[in-house]
């Protein structure tokens, strides 16, 4: 992949090629930012261009024997690690899904990890980066490189590392052989050791800006201006967000129903159907619960910002527009910073393995006391 491949971020990109020109590049980069904002891809832009036989000024030459290889996924010294499902019967690494991986990585270069699991079809468990990864990580790195270049290794959501595996890592970041390069894509870089984050450079990669978007999904959907105006504006800036706007219309009308429910049924005080909304959320991934509810966090902030009636600040599908034009009134300064907590915390009892349904049901509880604030 080259960096003209890459959606936007020509800051970022301006960045990296300063420091391969300068000969500047650093033996570690925490690439920070949602992956629909393109960290994976500028990571595998970074890796061609520094294998590049012939680099030019601002990208690869995408011909040369390297540049070939690293396109086709295929280099030998371009490593990946990544988020898996343990195995019981037998050690797990990445090598373990490298198959999926590649074929993924061949189809389309931004996903995030809930289109991760449905290609391994472990929807409904929690990827983790375990212990016997930081050691293939090693092993690998501590090979000559194949070619006489860099050796790179590309890893995604490093924040899914336990801690022994973190704090394996932690010792090959602090002494690195020699053009070694670490390339971490991290979606909350927050969550690393702070040992690891002040071992590499932090680039943080920002939202794309909705003319990108705009652009991208007139030149590659071939959408008209209007059409793809009105998608860009409800993505946030996440390019991922913006194909799922286009193809994936259930899962976004399954995640406001979820919503609109909870909020009915919260205002009629209807704690059986809590109940069985809580059970419902219960039965999901813990991925998928952690994605419904950060959409509920974007659908609290939506309604609260209607209240103002600056439209151009709101970010919403026109189904979601019509639902906040009747409920907006219900979230206020009175209770926003209170619902905002209540639905954080419930995520972080999902990531923490609390008990679904109690999780949930409290939730709900809560939220009946809060609109009534």
């Amino acid at each position: 992949m080259r960096f003209a491949d890459v959606i936007g971020q020509e800051d970022v990109k301006r960045i990296l090629r300063s420091q391969v020109k300068a000969d500047r590049l650093p033996h570690a980069l925490l690439l920070a930012g949602d992956t629909g904002y393109g960290t994976l891809a500028l990571a595998l832009a970074l890796a061609s261009y520094i294998m590049c036989e012939h680099h030019e000024d601002n990208d690869s030459c995408g011909h040369c024997p390297e540049c070939i290889k690293t396109d086709k996924l295929i280099h030998p010294d371009m490593h990946f690690s990544f988020p898996v499902i343990k195995k019981s019967s037998s050690s797990t690494t990445s090598d373990t899904y490298i198959k999926e991986w590649l074929t993924q990585l061949g189809s389309d270069k931004y996903f995030d990890l809930n289109d991760w699991l449905r290609v391994i079809g472990t929807e409904n468990k929690q990827a983790i980066i375990p212990d016997d990864e930081a050691d293939n990580i090693i092993r690998k790195l501590s090979l000559s490189a194949y070619e006489g270049g860099w050796k790179v290794m590309i890893i995604w959501l490093p924040e899914k590392m336990n801690g022994s595996a973190a704090n394996t890592l932690l010792k090959t970041l602090e002494e690195p052989s020699p053009k070694t390069l670490f390339i971490l894509c991290a979606e909350h870089p927050e969550l690393l050791l702070d040992t690891i984050v002040s071992r590499t450079q932090r680039i943080d990669v920002p939202p794309l800006s909705t003319e990108v978007i705009c652009q991208a999904l007139m030149e590659k959907r071939g959408l008209d201006r209007d059409t793809a105006m009105g998608v860009a504006r409800v993505t946030g800036g996440n390019w991922l967000k913006a194909l799922k706007q286009l193809c994936d219309t259930d899962d976004s009308k399954a995640k406001l129903n979820c919503f609109m429910q909870l909020m009915r049924l919260a205002y009629l005080r209807d704690l059986q159907g809590l109940m069985r909304w809580s059970e419902s959320m219960a039965s999901l991934g813990r991925e998928q619960q952690k994605e419904y509810l950060s959409y509920m966090q974007h659908m609290l902030r939506e309604n609260f910002i209607y209240n103002f009636g600056h439209s151009e600040l709101n970010f919403m599908t026109p189904q979601e527009a019509d639902f906040t034009y009747k409920f907006a009134r219900f979230i206020n300064e009175r209770n926003i910073k209170q619902f905002t907590e209540e639905f954080a915390h419930a995520q972080r009892d999902v990531a923490g393995n609390v008990y679904g349904r109690t999780t949930f049901f409290n939730l709900a509880l809560q939220t009946i006391i809060l609109l009534r604030k």
